[in-house]
């Protein structure tokens, strides 16, 4: 059983920063359409034209032409909240997670404004509160930038305010507090072992030694409080989640290096262990239950 759930863990990490999809692409474009009013003016009536062979293009992956026409629809009706929507998707959808090249983070750059754009005509679009915390997330890899990894949670938050019955943000919130205090939690090692001792030096399975665990504690102890609980209440919104549970699994792990005794570590890594049981049940479940049947 161990190596099976050691295999569910590290399949979740990638070089210590999460590899995770966009929330936006190709696949969400019918969601991205908000309700308007019908065109009222010629130049209105000619954006919603240009919007519409805009959308085909973008569907069809030939993103140059989709984005010099939501640009121009964008131009002729300044107020067509769908032509700022897939503007910026466009770009976030070229966008590469860990490319730190010039012109990738320029793509990131400019789906961010297109979509900050967008909350201007509409404060509480939640496609555009999410596609500015998903693409902050991205660019927070590579080079790695906690900065922007609290910014992307501040929108999340925004979301969870707006709808605060979505499980999402809450998940997102947590995975964001697993990536600062995981990153946290290796550098503070790696710190430590430069001048351990030969035999002092601690490996990732062992506890943290007194004086790291107090510094850990100051610095991110809340905020793997505040992903626990977000998890939490996750799960209770949509008890089958099963990507908040394998993140659950995660915190209780940084959790365990802030206790003081070795019987409350044992508990919180018990409790992990039985979160990948229940990710591997739920994910079994759902195999079958998608299997046609007579299989």
């Amino acid at each position: 059983m161990l190596a099976s759930r050691n295999s569910v863990v590290s399949a979740t990490i990638r070089a210590g920063f999460i590899t995770v999809p966009l929330v936006l692409g190709c696949g969400t474009a019918t969601r991205l359409q908000a309700q308007q009013a019908p065109p009222q003016t010629e130049e209105q009536r000619q954006a919603r034209e240009i919007l519409n062979k805009g959308i085909e293009d973008f569907k069809n992956g030939q993103y140059d032409a989709a984005i010099s026409e939501f640009q121009r629809a964008k131009e002729l009706n300044p107020q067509l909240l769908n032509a700022r929507l897939y503007l910026a998707t466009a770009y976030a959808d070229q966008f590469i997670p860990g490319s730190p090249s010039e012109a990738n983070q320029e793509l990131g750059r400019k789906a961010i404004e297109e979509f900050r754009n967008a909350l201007d005509i509409d404060p509480q679009n939640v496609s555009a509160i999410d596609g500015i915390g998903s693409i902050l997330f991205q660019m927070a890899g590579t080079p790695y930038d906690s900065e922007k990894l609290e910014e992307s949670k501040s929108f999340h938050q925004k979301h969870m305010q707006i709808r605060p019955a979505d499980p999402e943000p809450y998940y997102w919130v947590a995975v964001i507090d697993w990536t600062l205090s995981f990153r946290a939690n290796n550098a503070m090692r790696a710190r430590h072992n430069e001048h351990a001792a030969s035999g002092q030096q601690v490996w990732d399975q062992d506890p943290l030694p007194p004086d790291v665990r107090e510094q850990y504690i100051r610095e991110y102890g809340s905020i793997i409080d505040e992903g626990i609980e977000s998890l939490k209440h996750a799960i209770e919104l949509r008890p089958d989640y099963d990507d908040a549970m394998a993140y659950l699994n995660l915190l209780y792990r940084r959790k365990a290096d802030t206790v003081y005794y070795q019987d409350e570590r044992d508990e919180l890594l018990k409790m992990a262990d039985e979160l990948i049981d229940k990710v591997k049940e739920i994910k079994e479940k759902r195999a079958e239950s998608s299997r046609p049947s007579g299989c």
